[in-house]
């Protein structure tokens, strides 16, 4: 029988690639690494080893928008950093507690290209007084 031990990549297009790439280095701290030689341009974006977010650039943005993804999720820490950088270029984002017994932090927010960004935080990192109220 066949498992599934985690996720392993989420994939999205972008009619930007310098624009996507600087946001999730930027915001998330992902890096860019090592892609295949496909046919198409694009980028891997990894989080350590692992590439996690396959970037595929398009001429134009599909009109509408198409995918049943609700959002991307990724473990970080270090919640006050993110959130920082966010207010800093803008951004708007909410911030959600998860009720017990799952005690974490949850920030939402959107990238360049509309794809919603989930990115979950241990619930006992403190968060800021700053930050309380957004």
């Amino acid at each position: 029988m066949t498992a599934i031990l985690r996720p392993d990549h989420f994939t999205i297009v972008t009619d930007d690639l310098h624009k996507t790439e600087e946001f999730y280095t930027e915001m998330l701290g992902l890096s860019r690494g090592p892609r295949p030689d496909f046919k198409f341009p694009g980028l891997w974006l990894y989080a350590n080893e692992a590439a996690v977010l396959h970037v595929v650039q398009v001429q134009e943005m599909p009109d509408p928008r198409k995918g049943v993804l609700d959002h991307m999720a990724f473990r970080g820490e270090g919640i006050n950093a993110l959130l920082d950088k966010l207010k800093s270029a803008g951004l708007q984002y909410r911030i959600v507690r998860t009720p017990e017994p799952w005690i974490q932090w949850q920030v939402f927010f959107k990238d360049p290209n509309g794809a919603d960004v989930e990115v979950d935080f241990d619930g006992h990192e403190p968060l800021s007084a700053e930050h309380h109220q957004n």
